[in-house]
Formats: C-alpha cells, sequence, structure tokens
C-alpha cells in the first residue's frame, strides 16, 4: 500500500531500508511511509515527521502557476511536494540536512533576484541544482580520495578494498537515492571534492553543518564534483565482490586525456 494523496492513491515502490545506501534515511523513511499507509498525505507525514527546525512540505497545488519553486520556499518556508519517490527523498533529505538544504535554498533564491528567472539558469544555479540532486558527500582515507579523484577505479575499489572500512559514504541528492530503488550498474553520483573531516564521525548534524558553513555559489559555480558509480562501493553491491566488475570501462571511466 503507498502513499494516499487527496486524488487518490498512487503505486511507487516501497525502498529496500536494509540497503546501505538508504541507512541515513531509514528510520525518516519507514515512519513517513507508515503514515501515507494510513491515509495521510506525503506532504502532511513529512511536516509531521520533521521537527521544527525544518520546512513545512505543502501540497503541489499551492505553488502559483508562473513562480518558481525555490522562490515560492524561500518566500513562504514551504516545500512544494507531489506524491512519489522523489519528492519523498526530498523531504528525507531536508530531515537530515536541514541547514544546508536551506543555504541552497538562499543561495538560488539570490541568484533569481540578481537575474530571473529565465529560460537559461546560469552556472551557478545549474551547479546548486546538480548538488540538489545528485551530490554525494564522502568521509574517507586520503589514500581513497587520491585515487578516486584520478579515477583509478581499480586502485580505488580493489588495491584499497579494506581502507573502505574507515570510509563514510552519504548520498545527498534525492534524484540519486530515487534512482537507487531500481539499481543498475551505471548510477553515477557527484562526489563532492571537499572531504568530509574524519573527525565529525557518522554524526550527520555535524555534517550538516560543517556543509552549511563552507558552501558558496562561487565554489559550485566552479563544478567542484567528481563522478563516483556509486554500486562499486565495497559492500554496496554484491557483483562488485568480483573485481571484473570494474573493467566496463562504459561504467568506470578513464580520466579524461586533454586535448
Amino acid at each position: 500500500m503507498c502513499c494516499v494523496p487527496a486524488d487518490g492513491p498512487t503505486t511507487w515502490p516501497a525502498p529496500d531500508w536494509a540497503q546501505l545506501w538508504n541507512a541515513p534515511f531509514a528510520d525518516d523513511g519507514a515512519a513517513v511511509r507508515a503514515a501515507c499507509e494510513q491515509g495521510v498525505p506525503l506532504p502532511q507525514a513529512l511536516t509531521q515527521r520533521i521537527d521544527a527546525a525544518g520546512p513545512r512540505f505543502v501540497p503541489q497545488a499551492e505553488l502559483p502557476e508562473g513562480m518558481a519553486y525555490e522562490q515560492f520556499i524561500f518566500d513562504t518556508g514551504g516545500v512544494p511536494t507531489r506524491d512519489g519517490l522523489h519528492d519523498f527523498f526530498n523531504g528525507l533529505v531536508w530531515a537530515r540536512f536541514p541547514a544546508t538544504k536551506r543555504l541552497l535554498n538562499r543561495l538560488q533564491a539570490a541568484e533569481i533576484a540578481k537575474a530571473g528567472v529565465g529560460q537559461v539558469r546560469g552556472p551557478v544555479r545549474d551547479a546548486i541544482t546538480l548538488f540538489d540532486e545528485n551530490a554525494v558527500l564522502l568521509q574517507a582515507p586520503d589514500e581513497l580520495w587520491d585515487a578516486l579523484l584520478a579515477r583509478e577505479w581499480s586502485r580505488l575499489f580493489v588495491e584499497l578494498r579494506p581502507l573502505w572500512a574507515q570510509a563514510r559514504l552519504v548520498l545527498f541528492g534525492h534524484a540519486l537515492t530515487e534512482k537507487l530503488v531500481a539499481p543498475y550498474k551505471s548510477i553515477t553520483g557527484h562526489v563532492y571534492r571537499a572531504p568530509v573531516p574524519l573527525a565529525l564521525g557518522a554524526d550527520l548534524t555535524a555534517w550538516d553543518g560543517w556543509l552549511a558553513a563552507r558552501l558558496t555559489a562561487a565554489e559550485l559555480a566552479s563544478k567542484p564534483f567528481t563522478p563516483l558509480p556509486v554500486l562499486g562501493v565495497p559492500g554496496w553491491w554484491p557483483a562488485n565482490e568480483d573485481p571484473a566488475f570494474y573493467a566496463d570501462a562504459g561504467v568506470f571511466r578513464p580520466p579524461r586525456v586533454p586535448a
């Protein structure tokens, strides 16, 4: 049974909360979905679950025609929410990273104030959207970072595999988590190139504070990302136990050679 909006039931699938990539969101996700299964609309279920420091989630119909989604959030504090996995995961990321989500919204609103909405978002708004939809946060030893940035996939995932026991990887992008409801090998996230400090441990509230204190429009416009096929992460997918999994150059692409 699925969430029930005002206009009737939906059929979006249940995430597998046992998967490691869902671990940061599992408690909130299971609670929100359980409320939906009792007939609570998704926006209301999210608002009830997230504490007072979080946003209000409102039905998509409250977004006035012609008004930018980001501007509406900035002006009202309400997040227009459609029934379905995409906005479900967006709400769960708000629950875990409220300070960062608010920062990204402020940056979007500032860009809209400068340049309007327009047909072209511009480099800052494009980068904010990419971060919001597809970013990955990584806390790991330097050796893993060096191999990741060099796209040395065999070294990263095979030679240095034991070091992944010291790493933590958290998906921030809600479109990325949505894709992983039906996993396929080529799903690729954009790792934010600033390492999460090891001193923060597994405290995601601390991660949120650190991230919200350092992200700027200028940094985001520089595209501070590096690609990561996330099902290559040790422990995230049974097939990657075989080193041959990483030999697929169509997924684990080598570095680009300068022209």
